[in-house]
């Protein structure tokens, strides 16, 4: 997925100096930047890196002065680290979300599964265990869900709520 220089500041509330329709599909730090990535300038002490990122745009603080003229897009912001989180959680927005149980998982018979749920690889769902529609559970989730375990996931606020033997975690 491509965003514009553009449609980024709209979304962070940024200010374009440059190009607005500079794209980028990727995130890069300033001193390794290509053509069609963003990063970003926070630290002073990597001030030298903007002279030479080959980053199609680059986020900047608002009080940022510059020596010389820089090829790459500029968004100024109040302040270009918070942003770059903000931006982080766009782009993952945007990812397609998995659905379905990958074959290393093991997931017992009686277990009931949700519809939209993504069980990844190297998870075990127990016998009677309840997945609650949108769940996720991935690799990184460490948890082992047992008889009488009920998974379920709270999209309005985006978290997940896990019910085990009656005991709320």
């Amino acid at each position: 997925m491509e965003f514009t220089a553009k449609q980024i500041a709209d979304f962070i509330g940024g200010r374009v100096e440059g190009n607005e329709q500079a794209t980028i599909h990727t995130f890069a730090k300033i001193e390794e930047g290509q053509e069609g990535a963003i990063t970003f300038l926070s630290n002073p002490k990597y001030t030298q890196y903007i002279y030479d990122t080959r980053a199609s745009i680059v986020l900047v603080n608002d009080d940022l002065q510059l020596e010389r003229p820089v090829s790459a897009t500029l968004i100024r912001v109040p302040n270009a680290y918070e942003c770059v989180a903000k931006l982080m959680q766009m782009y993952a927005a945007s990812l397609p979300k998995k659905t379905g149980v990958d074959t290393l998982a093991f997931v017992a018979e009686s277990a009931q599964i949700g519809k939209d749920v993504y069980i990844g690889p190297f998870t075990y769902v127990g016998d009677g265990v309840k997945i609650g529609v949108l769940s996720l559970l991935t690799p990184t989730i460490a948890c082992w869900l047992n008889e009488r375990a009920v998974m379920r996931s709270d999209s309005s606020q985006s978290a997940v709520s896990m019910l085990l033997a009656g005991s709320t975690i």
